[in-house]
């Protein structure tokens, strides 16, 4: 009887294939280890880049959005002094007269609020802070969303009989009286002036480079009258005023009408320029964050670069591997290896270093985003596209960078390889 015997051949796995890469990298941990780096620090820095990119912007819109995007702000004109303009707000070209106005007219407009600001010092005992004075009437609490969280806001008689009342910014509080102390009742300095303290504001932090907890605010006619002085010939001359509308549909029909309301007032007619300014909050919401978004595209993009680094590295690395190993590349061509096979192993050797280097990079950015949110206090936010995308560049730098040297190694001449030193 005539055995059948099973035909042999020289085909290997992809467990094989896997095993022997493994092997090969394992025994050179170091060259690995060092090859790995430009990798690791390549996806680590596009991941940290982009989380924080997208939390400061998450951070920063949720702060403009708290404080309205249904909103409009109207400035006076700007004062000039040696030629140099002194910026929106500095002349005194509006009116509280002419806010009014506005509250009453402009029909896109839901609530409307003057303010008078000046930068003063403010006293208690034997402490003192430098800080923004807002006078200011009743509505701005609920314009601007910001409620007291201690006391109260001053009434309408206050407003009216300009009381010597003012309440709190909570940094303010913090800084004259100490953290959490009970205020209500207290008598500060404003320009040697007495005021009684009747509540502080909640903490709303910074927006656009500005504190809003670093301000005070006392009644509109008490801050004209005794802080500023009357400086308008016509009323009380007011730094701006906010408007409110019921939504953020409605901002542009409120601008136009607030516009020409205001030029009718003035007297302004073509060419003249206007003498105020109309601030479209949400504008600057947008704005904010397309800014933030190509800024963070930009720095990811440079942090790429250091990935088409790393994978020249991978590629030199592999490269000296074909020559370190050519007897061995010869031994296994001459036992029966294909040169499809020589390609597989070094193309999967390539793509190992990079695959693993692109796992430890994610999870360094990963931390590295962490901790700088944990320490600099905005959202935490890794979205699952920068890690998709992290990886997915990582296999892709290793498949390049192992073309050229899985190419070489599978083209050795057996022959010529076993003759080498």
């Amino acid at each position: 009887m005539k055995l059948q015997t099973r035909p042999r051949t020289n085909k290997i796995s992809n467990v094989q294939i896997a095993f022997m890469a493994t092997e090969a990298l394992w025994n050179n941990k170091l060259r690995t280890s060092l090859t790995m780096l430009g990798v690791i620090i390549g996806i680590s820095s596009v991941i940290a880049i982009t989380s924080v990119g997208q939390g400061v912007q998450k951070s920063t819109e949720e702060q403009l959005k708290a404080l309205g995007t249904n909103v409009l702000l109207v400035l006076s004109g700007a004062s000039r002094s040696g030629g140099v303009s002194q910026g929106s707000g500095s002349a005194t070209t509006l009116t509280w007269d002419d806010a009014k106005a506005i509250g009453k007219q402009a029909p896109a407009v839901k609530a409307i609020s003057a303010y008078l600001q000046r930068q003063v010092q403010v006293v208690y005992g034997g402490q003192n802070s430098f800080t923004s004075i807002l006078g200011t009437d009743l509505n701005y609490p609920d314009v601007k969303n910001i409620q007291p969280q201690e006391g109260r806001f001053f009434n309408e008689d206050e407003l009216n009989a300009a009381e010597p009342v003012v309440v709190l910014g909570s940094k303010v509080r913090d800084e004259l009286f100490g953290a959490g102390a009970n205020v209500l009742s207290s008598d500060i300095r404003i320009q040697g002036n007495r005021y009684k303290v009747i509540g502080v504001m909640e903490s709303k932090g910074s927006v656009g480079g500005t504190d809003q907890d670093d301000r005070v605010y006392i009644p509109l006619k008490n801050m004209s009258s005794r802080i500023v002085g009357r400086n308008s010939l016509a009323g009380i001359a007011i730094s701006g005023f906010w408007l409110e509308t019921a939504g953020e549909a409605d901002l542009a029909d409120a601008q136009f009408q607030v516009e020409n309301i205001m030029r009718l007032r003035h007297n302004i007619y073509p060419p003249q320029p206007d003498d105020f300014r109309v601030v479209n909050q949400a504008e600057i919401v947008n704005t904010f964050s397309n800014v933030i978004g190509l800024f963070t595209v930009m720095i990811g993009a440079i942090a790429g670069i250091s990935l088409v680094v790393g994978g020249i590295g991978i590629a030199n690395i592999m490269l000296v591997s074909v020559v370190e190993r050519t007897k061995e590349i010869g031994i296994r061509k001459a036992v029966g290896a294909t040169n499809a096979a020589i390609l597989i192993q070094f193309m999967a050797e390539s793509i190992l270093v990079s695959t693993v280097g692109g796992t430890a990079g994610i999870g360094l950015g990963v931390a590295i985003a962490f901790g700088a949110s944990t320490a600099f206090k905005f959202p935490f936010v890794v979205s699952v596209w920068s890690i998709a995308a992290g990886f997915g560049l990582s296999f892709t730098v290793g498949l390049l960078a192992g073309v050229l040297p899985a190419r070489n190694a599978a083209r050795l001449d057996p022959i010529a390889a076993l003759r080498n030193d």
